[in-house]
């Protein structure tokens, strides 16, 4: 028997999702039969490909393809054929356009299809899914390429400014390494000679030996440390408290607010203009934060959205955003243009979130040179310590 996640529909044209032992596809169509429902498609579960989320470069690309041949008068079905024969993507993102082509031949529509994958994001599907029951699905399609090719172009912007303070974190790493490793035995010899070491010498060179005769060991420490930590790391409570301090770090949370604020009021203008309910893209833009501290008190947001409290009021109780993004909505209420303050919020967020991070980094190297300063320099102080007390105890001597 195995175990097969199907698609079907009722004969009033709903769909129905779910998974079922059977025999085989022939006999999970009998089951269904029985249960007034026609199959459309059928997955086994052991079978199912495991795909990775696309990148937010890969979703820019796939939506502003379609967007373009949806708006030139081409079928969702032939444009798939057409972005799948693209030179440049990978053979697991065609197989994966090929397998949502399939999907669409069997009559799904594009979002219950995307949405089996399990490679895109739900912000994406629910403005799929709005722009097929509105007709505007090119629009929408557009507004998305657009979505991510900022969140591409942010991601960029923070990975290449880290680049540097990466690089100089990790040399300092190496010297200490090849100092305790290679440079600290060669005064072993002359250490041995002496009859009473410094603590801190003594220390320094223990954990030379250690590092060099059983340097596996410390390997396999670090890594059973990965592992627990990105253990620990997942559990809610612990993962809740992480990102609470993510938010009131000094500098860092500035940072934070910063991208959260401009990553929210993106995502909410997006939704908000492809015609979702403000509850509904509330709910799904807090989703899309990336900071669990601040997507749970969305739950409190959208309780007073729906009992009547002004938008902007509901977020100014948001701990996690700046107060821009309240008073820019309030305007954007007064006047009606609510969609444009938001995507002028989120363009202003943008480029200060650039800003803040080349400021974070003016901040990190001056701070990374003096931690390699003082590990130099305890090494230093450790190795020539007992070497000028020896000199001392000599000249007593004389």
């Amino acid at each position: 028997m195995a175990n097969f996640r199907y698609v079907a529909k009722s004969m009033d044209g709903k769909i129905h999702r779910g998974s079922t032992e059977a025999a085989g596809e022939a006999a999970l169509q009998q089951i269904l039969k029985e249960q007034g429902l026609f199959l459309v498609s059928a997955r086994d579960s052991a079978q199912t490909k495991k795909r990775r989320m696309l990148s937010a470069r890969q979703l820019s690309d796939f939506c502003k393809s379609l967007s373009t041949l949806l708006a030139s008068g081409v079928s969702i079905v032939r444009a798939l054929e057409i972005i799948a024969d693209e030179e440049g993507i990978s053979p697991v993102t065609k197989s994966l356009y090929l397998d949502i082509l399939s999907d669409l031949r069997k009559g799904l529509a594009l979002s219950e299809a995307m949405e089996l994958k399990k490679c895109f994001p739900q912000l994406m599907i629910g403005m799929i899914r709005s722009g097929e029951g509105s007709g505007n699905i090119d629009s929408v399609m557009n507004r998305l390429a657009l979505h991510y090719d900022r969140e591409s172009r942010l991601k960029r912007q923070v990975q290449s400014t880290m680049t540097y303070p990466a690089v100089l974190l990790v040399m300092c790493v190496v010297v200490v390494i090849v100092i305790v490793t290679f440079i600290l035995p060669q005064f072993e010899e002359l250490f041995s000679q002496m009859e009473t070491l410094p603590a801190v010498t003594e220390i320094l060179m223990s954990a030379s030996d250690f590092l060099v005769n059983q340097w596996y060991v410390a390997l396999l420490v670090l890594f059973i440390l990965a592992i627990i930590l990105r253990v620990v790391g997942r559990i809610d409570k612990v993962r809740y408290g992480i990102d609470y301090l993510k938010v009131h770090m000094p500098v860092i949370g500035k940072l934070n607010k910063v991208i959260y604020t401009a990553r929210f009021s993106r995502t909410l203008s997006s939704l908000y203009s492809s015609g979702m309910p403000i509850a509904l893209a509330l709910q799904t833009a807090g989703e899309t934060v990336g900071n669990l501290y601040v997507e749970r008190q969305f739950d409190k947001v959208i309780a007073m959205v729906r009992s009547g409290i002004p938008l902007s009021q509901s977020l100014k109780e948001v701990d996690g955003f700046l107060r821009k993004l309240s008073s820019t909505i309030m305007v954007g209420e007064e006047s009606g243009r609510l969609d444009v303050m938001l995507d002028s919020i989120a363009m202003t967020m943008e480029e200060e979130a650039e800003e803040a991070t080349k400021r974070l980094v003016t901040l990190l190297e001056p701070v990374l040179i003096c931690v390699m300063a003082l590990l130099v320099g305890f090494i230093i102080i450790a190795v020539m310590l007992p070497i000028y007390e020896s000199y001392g105890a000599i000249e007593g001597a004389a």
